[in-house]
């Protein structure tokens, strides 16, 4: 064993112990152990224990723990340190610029346990209101984790699709006679990608070269050309040629389910020799089903008795429903989101900051609501047609009540109820809270329902049939954030929302302008479930939008 990888795991414990609250004095010594180990020239293995005691820095009581290190293989006492530490806060200590006090401070203060969760309170403007951060360090650990993440192998749509525009010009630039499909999960618009898959017409010989170029390193699979970059990313190109591209994006842009369907109806021949996807439906007495529904089989049998409806698009979008401000942790004013959202055309805007309870979001205490709506009002008169309209993230607490009285409730157009502490639950306690939130005469909107983050955050569990019914029950839309580390409601669950009539509600999330831009991720994952526009609530006009705030107050007391 090296000096390294010994000195790497007292580092590791000194940080640990650390972030634990352990005697200073412990961590010091195994600080300075490390240290001496770092700038050790002969092979610490090599030595005995009496030559091991005698370097200084490490002494008789750290040289026993260096020998059980050289027998096992590891400390126990460091395993002990690592058995007790979420997974996530030891992916923290792996960040530039993170270390064990600001550490301290992520998971104890702001109940932060992983990567996913810490970049999503650093694009929320979170960290900043804490001792030991400000904007400037906030922004360099949202680079570091940023960069972290895009090396972790599984990634966001939105992360993907800047990769797939590039691959997609590349190619257009320097085969202009070959056909290259985008094809796969991502053409399937799913939540997050492992791999893409791109079918191509271009030979093994014209498209090898090119990838070496480009630095991908490529090894050939029994159905695929395996390509990765220096982002570690796989990229799976299909070769086939003009008359079986059709039929090969076909199937890889199918869930396995649907696939097997497929080939089990009637008329089914191995005859895949198709000029477009039009062909290929009408040959088989199907409407056609957009990429993004290609999921379950039962969509096939709706298909072949009528057309599928036109999934929402994103230009159906009429207004921006829950966004944040400098009123709390938003990074632009009222009058900076409102005029953004008017001149991209958007009809209202839904103003949604944190309520008192979210004191890392700086939430509205009481008197700050009402200067907040005195400047809604001024706001209105100047911006008109365009409207913004009252509303409030309101904490779902721990006992299922709304974190205000009902008389501040009522000051609101619209509530979004939601949870953001104390995120690990029981079913049961969830549930408690969640048809708590919803059966409050003021909820109008259920906010992030599960609180999931992709790819960090599973999200508590719920029973969605027993939510969906009190959403119903009681006139509450769902929320499908579109943030694209959330997604959240799952689009799994969207067709139950539909069947039980409740409101969709696509909503950004948005902490800044530039959030406005992440309904399109919303979307996306909606025509997945084949939600339309007269489904979902940021479709509404600003009459229809007036009136579904009317309803809402007429619910309450």
């Amino acid at each position: 064993m090296h000096n390294h990888e010994i000195e790497a795991q007292f580092t590791l414990l000194a940080k640990l112990m650390d972030i634990h609250g352990e005697n200073p004095f412990k961590i010091k010594s195994y600080s300075n152990a490390a240290f001496a180990l770092d700038k050790l020239t002969e092979p610490i293995a090599d030595m005995s224990s009496s030559q091991i005691a005698s370097i200084r820095g490490i002494g008789e009581a750290i040289g026993i723990k260096i020998q059980e290190i050289l027998e096992k293989g590891e400390l126990s006492l460091l395993r002990e340190y690592i058995t007790k530490t979420p997974p996530g806060i030891l992916d923290m200590l792996k960040i530039k610029g993170l270390g064990p006090k600001k550490i301290i401070t992520i998971w104890k203060e702001l109940e932060i346990e992983s990567i996913g969760e810490l970049l999503y309170a650093c694009e929320e403007n979170r960290l900043i209101n804490y001792k030991g951060f400000g904007e400037k360090t906030q922004k360099n650990i949202q680079e570091s984790l940023e960069f972290f993440l895009q090396h972790q192998g599984c990634y966001l749509y939105q992360q993907v699709e800047n990769l797939v525009f590039a691959i997609q010009k590349n190619l257009a630039e320097n085969f202009p006679n070959a056909q290259n499909i985008v094809s796969g999960f991502y053409a399937r618009q799913m939540e997050t990608i492992e791999f893409l898959d791109i079918v191509t017409t271009l030979s093994s010989k014209e498209l090898t070269p090119w990838l070496s170029e480009k630095s991908f390193k490529t090894e050939k699979k029994e159905n695929y050309l395996s390509t990765i970059g220096d982002d570690n990313f796989e990229i799976r190109w299909h070769l086939t040629n003009q008359e079986q591209i059709t039929w090969t994006h076909f199937c890889l842009s199918c869930s396995p389910e649907f696939l097997t369907a497929w080939q089990q109806l009637p008329g089914f021949t191995d005859n895949i020799n198709f000029a477009n996807e039009q062909e290929l439906f009408e040959k088989m007495g199907v409407h056609f089903i957009p990429l993004a529904q290609r999921e379950y089989p039962d969509i096939i049998l709706k298909a072949q008795k009528k057309n599928i409806p036109t999934p929402i698009h994103v230009n159906n979008i009429k207004g921006i429903i829950h966004s944040h401000s400098t009123w709390s942790d938003g990074m632009h004013t009222l009058e900076q989101m409102a005029t953004a959202a008017k001149d991209q055309g958007y009809e209202y805007l839904i103003i949604s900051d944190h309520s008192k309870s979210a004191f890392y979001a700086n939430g509205l205490q009481i008197d700050r609501i009402r200067a907040q709506h005195k400047e809604i009002d001024a706001l209105n008169k100047k911006l008109a047609p365009f409207v913004i309209f009252k509303s409030i993230e309101s904490d779902i607490l721990n006992d299922g009540s709304l974190d205000y009285p009902e008389d501040v409730l009522a000051s609101f157009d619209i509530v979004i109820a939601s949870i953001h502490s104390n995120l690990k639950m029981s079913e049961e306690k969830a549930m408690m809270r969640i048809i708590g939130a919803i059966t409050n005469p003021y909820t109008s909107i259920l906010g992030h329902p599960t609180g999931r983050l992709l790819l960090s955050r599973k999200g508590y569990p719920l029973d969605f049939d027993l939510v969906l019914e009190a959403c119903a029950e009681h006139n509450v839309a769902i929320e499908l954030n579109a943030h694209p580390r959330r997604l959240d409601i799952d689009w799994r669950y969207i067709q139950k929302a539909i069947d039980q009539e409740v409101l969709v509600s696509i909503n950004p999330d948005a902490h800044a302008i530039e959030g406005f831009e992440d309904c399109k991720y919303g979307v996306l994952i909606a025509q997945k479930a084949g939600l339309t526009a007269a489904q979902n609530l940021s479709s509404f006009s600003l009459a229809e939008m007036i009136e579904f705030v009317e309803y809402q107050q007429s619910k309450r007391p």
